[in-house]
């Protein structure tokens, strides 16, 4: 049985709206929740990041594939 995103086309417009690769800043943003929130995520490894240095960077695709959204419809 294929999983049910609990997504709309509406959001996932709306995640093609930013970058390809987001800051924590962005990333808060587009799952409603606050920055300390994320860093927690991350910490934890729920979403997965890349590191430039000391910066803190999240592919769109690891916030997609975070929230079960199937973009290949």
């Amino acid at each position: 049985m294929k999983k049910q995103s609990l997504y709309s086309r509406q959001s996932i417009k709306r995640i093609s709206d930013y970058p390809d690769v987001l800051t924590v800043e962005e990333a808060s943003e587009l799952l409603g929740v606050c920055t300390k929130t994320v860093y927690k995520m991350l910490k934890k490894g729920e979403i997965k990041k890349q590191t430039i240095g000391r910066l803190i960077r999240i592919p769109r695709e690891n916030i997609i594939s975070y929230l079960g959204i199937d973009i290949r419809k």
